[in-house]
């Protein structure tokens, strides 16, 4: 049989598609870097030629998913010229840009989901924030804000909507519709 070779980003690529979608169908305990390379007929050092552990490959899997899910909310943040309230208006969230239609998704939102999509939802909120914070920076240039410390309203405003968002008692839009005009309302209520 000959051998196929394959571009390295290829290869791993693959090696991390295969790797999400067993860690979902067997779970993430019962899936070995064996399995892996066994369902993608390669032998495991290749597999371990691109990640030297399990959990690096799955580390891995999921920064890739988080940077996804944070370009998506990034394309809204850098859309131009429009004004923080704007954005606010705008602003898609954790809600509003997963799509249920692969497996990261299915494997966060899964039996064992749970710690994973806190895993996703902090690596989510870390590839955010710098972005958040030149928004805000932005906003103290032009004179819409007056924040002393954008650094830590970046943080707040990023990492402070999670406990919101895990409120799953109440409806999603809900969720999100409360989120908004908290962040107007900090950011924009009348001074005394």
């Amino acid at each position: 049989m000959p051998r196929i070779t394959k571009e390295p980003e290829e290869r791993r690529q693959e090696i991390l598609e295969t790797a999400i979608r067993l860690f979902y169908e067997k779970g993430y305990e019962k899936t070995s870097i064996s399995d892996i390379a066994k369902e993608m007929n390669v032998a495991q050092g290749l597999c371990y030629r691109y990640f030297p552990s399990k959990e690096t490959l799955f580390d891995t899997a999921i920064d890739q998913y988080a940077q996804t899910l944070a370009d998506r909310m990034a394309s809204v943040l850098n859309s131009g010229d429009i004004t923080l309230k704007e954005l606010i208006t705008r602003m898609p969230t954790f809600l509003d840009t997963e799509k249920n239609d692969n497996y990261t998704y299915k494997l966060c939102h899964g039996p064992e989901g749970r710690k994973i999509h806190n895993q996703l939802s902090m690596a989510v909120c870390a590839k955010l924030l710098p972005i958040v914070q030149a928004q805000f920076d932005l906003a103290n240039e032009c004179g819409e804000v007056h924040l002393e410390d954008t650094l830590t309203a970046a943080s707040f405003f990023v990492y402070g909507q999670l406990g919101m968002l895990m409120q799953t008692e109440i409806p999603g839009e809900e969720r999100v519709k409360r989120i908004k005009k908290f962040f107007n309302d900090i950011l924009f209520a009348p001074k005394d």
